[in-house]
């Protein structure tokens, strides 16, 4: 096999994933052609028997031998996207096709925008398969548990050549509209295969694209048409209504806007949905409450390590009003009582992660309260996981998280490996950098079971969903006691309820 072999492999994958047409095979072969600087093809060539994220690495490899492209893998990632981009269809033929399906339903769009966001290979299936999943169940439902390999780890020479890029401020974030087809550098990814299709909510430009690295099954993305810092008020609550009406079948909340209980993004506005029943919108409402003015709302307390406030109307104005509400009231409140501090020294501490479903023709709308006050023996916040938890998590609970879905990081892939090997065999643990971060919680462990190669995998990962359990409840305002439940009351009655 040569490279003309795989030149055509890589049209002929374009053309039956409906990315290109059999008209356009010279020009997607010539285009080819000159991305990997050849000025000639075998025109007897048969395409390569092979996948596609096959096809691909021997078109790298073949590019790194040549000195098109450095040896690092950046710089692979940067130039199979480049190819994949001559293969992709230009926007407004995206765009075109979306809309003319979303005329058929908003389902027949999305499920047609999600196979091709993966067929061009934005969304890398081969990279997504390695992502270690499981779940847990425990009281609140059951929870899913997810160690992401999905996102490549950099090598040292990636990080050195990262290190000597230029520094650049377009596009201004990874989430900005203007990433369509951009090429990538260094230190930011190429984007040449990505599409987002253009949206109006509540009266703003907006885009939806999917999420590279699927968390969960069609891990989507809005984000706003302008490069604008994340804000939850009236306005983000009247855009995720106005998302799940376009798109009922999907949800879609939002990460709060304050450091610590934020996501990893904050400077440019967007939300994140998709087409998945987290443990969290399968959980039931607890305690029934019921506010002052707002008698055709059906609103309580969801049964969750979290505290959550479930807001469900037909009327979305009326529960648009009430979540203002809600938020308002939030952001003053002080209890002093349970360490929940509305600002110290002038800084806001309470805010609120939002997330709007559709359910039986009705507006949902749930609101997790979040606080990020820091301490002294909590300095890396009172309400997020606590110290003895960080071995296995210590990243910002964001959104994802809150409804009930870990995003371990990847290094746990290895390190449970190695704690495997090494309580079978009765190592020291203490002994061992990779994996000392972990001895506390393994003698614990040890403590209460009989480890044998049979059952230790299923034992670790049943205590990594324990663990997972405990930081969603570290990450409660209102603890999940007497005291704590009583508190959360006196908020509810602060918002006004009758009598």
């Amino acid at each position: 096999m040569n490279v003309s072999n795989y030149i055509l492999a890589l049209v002929s994958y374009g053309e039956k994933t409906g990315l290109t047409h059999v008209d356009d095979r010279d020009y997607i072969i010539n285009g080819l052609l000159e991305a990997m600087e050849l000025d000639a093809f075998d025109e007897n060539a048969e395409p390569a028997p092979a996948e596609l994220h096959e096809i691909l690495a021997v078109l790298t490899e073949d590019a790194v031998s040549w000195g098109i492209i450095e040896d690092n893998s950046v710089a692979r990632d940067l130039f199979d996207t480049k190819l994949m981009g001559i293969l992709t269809p230009r926007p407004h033929q995206v765009r075109g096709h979306f809309a003319s399906l979303y005329a058929q339903s908003p389902k027949t769009a999305t499920d047609w925008f999600y196979r091709f966001s993966q067929d061009t290979n934005y969304i890398r299936r081969d990279r997504i398969a390695k992502d270690q999943k499981w779940q847990y169940t425990c009281e609140y439902g059951t929870l899913d548990i997810t160690i992401n390999l999905s996102k490549p780890e950099k090598d040292p020479k990636a990080i050195a050549a990262m290190g000597r890029a230029p520094q650049s401020g377009y596009p201004k974030c990874a989430l900005c509209a203007t990433n369509e087809g951009y090429a990538g550098r260094m230190n930011h990814p190429a984007r040449q295969n990505h599409r987002v299709i253009p949206m109006t909510m509540n009266g703003s430009s907006w885009y939806l694209q999917y999420s590279p690295y699927v968390y969960y099954n069609e891990h989507c993305i809005a984000l706003n048409g302008a490069h604008t810092p994340m804000k939850i008020d009236r306005a983000a609550f009247c855009k995720l209504l106005d998302f799940v009406e376009q798109f009922p079948h999907y949800f879609m909340g939002s990460n709060a806007d304050l450091p610590i209980v934020g996501g990893s993004i904050l400077s440019h506005d967007h939300f994140q949905g998709g087409h998945h029943t987290f443990a969290m919108a399968a959980a039931p409402v607890e305690r029934e409450i019921s506010f002052r003015g707002f008698a055709d709302i059906h609103a309580g307390i969801v049964r969750w390590p979290m505290s959550v406030l479930r807001l469900t109307g037909k009327n979305r104005e009326r529960l648009t009003d009430l979540a203002e509400r809600i938020l308002a009231v939030w952001r003053g409140y002080t209890d002093e009582r349970v360490s929940i501090f509305a600002q110290t020294d002038g800084v806001p501490h309470n805010t609120i992660t939002p997330i709007a479903r559709m359910v039986s023709g009705q507006y949902q709308l749930d609101l997790v309260l979040r606080n990020n006050l820091t301490t002294a023996e909590h300095p890396m916040g009172l309400f997020h996981p606590h110290e003895e938890l960080h071995h296995i998590k210590k990243e910002n609970i964001g959104l994802i998280e809150v409804m009930g879905l870990a995003v371990l990081p990847a290094r746990l892939d290895t390190e449970l490996k190695q704690l495997r090997q090494a309580i079978l065999t009765r190592q020291d643990i203490r002994s061992q950098e990779s994996i000392a971060k972990h001895a506390d919680w393994c003698d614990a462990l040890c403590s209460r079971y009989s480890f044998t190669p049979g059952n230790i995998d299923h034992i670790l990962r049943e205590e990594v969903g324990k663990v997972f359990l405990q930081v969603l409840l570290d990450a409660g305002v209102y603890k999940r006691t007497a005291e704590g439940q009583a508190a959360f009351l006196r908020f509810t009655e602060a918002v006004g309820q009758p009598g």
